[in-house]
């Protein structure tokens, strides 16, 4: 690898624009931080060599320059930003309403809202954060501030960890803030020293060079900035893993048990009760909204237990063991073993299950014939009644409406307006007689049915909608989050701050100055320090060359 050796004696990567020791520019490579020609140095990362300056041949070479251009990161972050705002404009498929008249995407996204809802559907923007490309971009961005930051922390480190008094004088002349004194003495040198230390300023001292600095620390900001964002980022990443994030929607039925998905059958849910209570109509305090809005709902709330299942031989039906009973709430959570029971939904009235009878169509009290009842959540395909009646259950819809095309269809699996196609055999008849029966409808097929189909019974109940979810990348959101405000106060409220001084053997004094930020705050310290002293004022030498200009 070439090296350039400086006339110190220091020998430099190359790519090196100030010598790692004594500061001396190095001319011929001014050019790659684009500081040719210009009085100033450019202090930017103490001018030390950069990867993504110096090697640009091979193909790893131009992907890390292209990955540490913090243009292509702010780019990569508008890019991600524009996508999520795009996604949105419609709620994502797992918020689509337990409610909806059909929570299939093909269909909601369309139905809702129209071409421009089929178009989002189609673009697959309706599982937008966890879709590939999405990720990939969250990944680049990751790739970027990694690169982004090796590329400078790891130059920058290398020049602050041994900071060099003896300074060259074109490093010193070339600084922003400059003074020369033609004679100064030892005690005025002593009193500034004093000075210094007391507004808590390192001290080096070399061959008569001098290196007052404070506030290191702060240059590292940035960096510590990026590790949390890239913490965060990982963690959105990871939330897209079943390991880390699950969000799943379970229908509990009143006096019923249910199995938690995503928990392999480990644990369970039983509805005691679902409770759902109104504002009083005759009170004061709602009574406009409720007349404009009718029934406004003031509590919804399950009390459930939930159970851990115990198998002591695998497939046998396990034994149940209580975890915890409590009552959900709006807005109150049950939270067990790191799960998340919330009230997230329901449907009151809902029918468990239905009892028909068979009667003579000519029969004006309809005198029944037999009777079967059918689990509108588990219905059975035939029915036979013992006494030569036989029902065949064709068609079950259990929330009945007609398509465009008048076909009868099911907008739900939910059993809110159940209707039914039943074939009844006879023993004085070889063929089948179909009847559609319904809520509020009774259909003879043919027109010529001998025997006739009515609800005589039906038992309902409520249901509970519970959304069950864990969230294990909340505590690295959480790290990342206080990591990168750590970073923002570090940079934010203090300064990197370095006074070099220089007493010539002639008595002359040289003094320059440099901070990454506040030069107010840099010179206010320079001039209390040379206060009742013959030591010059820096001048601000940028303001110098722009007077001249």
């Amino acid at each position: 690898m070439k090296q350039i050796k400086c006339d110190c004696g220091h020998v430099n990567p190359l790519g090196t624009v100030l010598c790692e020791s004594c500061g001396k520019p190095i001319e011929e490579n001014q050019h790659i931080d684009g500081n040719e020609g210009k009085k100033l140095l450019n202090m930017r990362y103490d001018g030390t060599a950069r990867r993504s300056k110096t090697y640009t041949k091979s193909v790893v070479d131009r992907i890390w320059s292209f990955f540490s251009s913090v243009k292509v990161g702010v780019w990569l972050i508008v890019l991600a930003l524009i996508a999520s705002m795009i996604g949105t404009i419609f709620p994502q498929e797992m918020y689509i309403p337990a409610n909806a008249p059909n929570r299939d995407p093909a269909v909601f996204y369309e139905s809702q809202y129209g071409v421009l809802g089929l178009i989002y559907y189609q673009l697959g923007l309706h599982n937008l954060y966890s879709s590939w490309w999405y990720l990939l971009l969250i990944a680049l961005i990751g790739v970027s501030l990694v690169i982004c930051s090796l590329d400078r922390f790891v130059p920058l480190f290398r020049a602050l960890r041994h900071q060099n008094p003896k300074k060259h004088q074109s490093f010193l002349s070339r600084q922003r803030l400059y003074s020369e004194t033609e004679s100064a003495t030892d005690e005025e040198l002593e009193t500034v020293k004093k000075q210094l230390k007391k507004r808590r300023y390192n001290i080096k001292e070399k061959d008569g060079y001098l290196l007052a600095e404070k506030g290191r620390f702060s240059r590292w900001g940035p960096y510590v900035n990026h590790i949390g964002l890239i913490i965060i980022l990982i963690a959105a990443i990871l939330r897209s893993t079943p390991l880390f994030f699950m969000n799943e929607y379970v229908w509990v039925r009143e006096g019923e048990t249910e199995v938690l998905p995503g928990t392999n059958g480990e644990y369970y849910v039983e509805n005691k009760d679902f409770i759902f209570e109104t504002h009083d109509e005759n009170g004061e305090r709602f009574k406009d909204a409720l007349s404009k809005e009718g029934m406004v709902a003031s509590n919804y709330q399950t009390d459930v237990v939930v159970y851990k299942a115990n198998r002591s031989i695998p497939g046998e039906e396990p034994e149940l063991e209580p975890v915890v009973e409590d009552s959900i709430q709006m807005n109150k959570p049950l939270s067990f073993d790191g799960y998340d029971l919330i009230q997230s939904g329901y449907q009151l009235n809902e029918f468990s299950s239905m009892t028909f009878k068979i009667h003579e169509t000519s029969d004006a009290d309809e005198k029944s014939l037999g009777s079967f009842t059918v689990d509108l959540r588990n219905p059975q395909p035939e029915f036979d009644l013992g006494n030569g009646f036989k029902v065949v259950l064709d068609q079950f819809y259990p929330d009945y409406y007609l398509d465009d095309n008048g076909i009868p269809a099911s907008e739900t699996n939910f059993p809110r307006n159940p209707a039914f196609v039943f074939s009844v055999y006879s023993e004085d008849s070889e063929k089948p007689e179909v009847s559609f029966v319904g809520i509020g409808r009774n259909i003879d097929g043919t027109g010529e049915n001998k025997y006739k189909l009515g609800i005589e019974d039906f038992e309902m109940h409520d249901v509970s909608g519970l959304t069950f979810k864990y969230d294990r990348s909340l505590p690295f959101f959480g790290i990342g989050a206080v990591i990168f405000m750590i970073g923002v106060i570090q940079g934010m409220y203090w300064q990197h701050r370095r006074i070099w001084i220089h007493k010539r053997k002639d008595g002359s004094l040289v003094m320059a100055a440099h901070t990454n930020k506040n030069w107010f705050g840099l010179k206010k310290d320079i001039e209390t320090v040379t206060e009742n002293t013959n030591i010059k004022m820096v001048e601000d030498q940028q303001e110098l060359g722009e007077k001249d200009n």
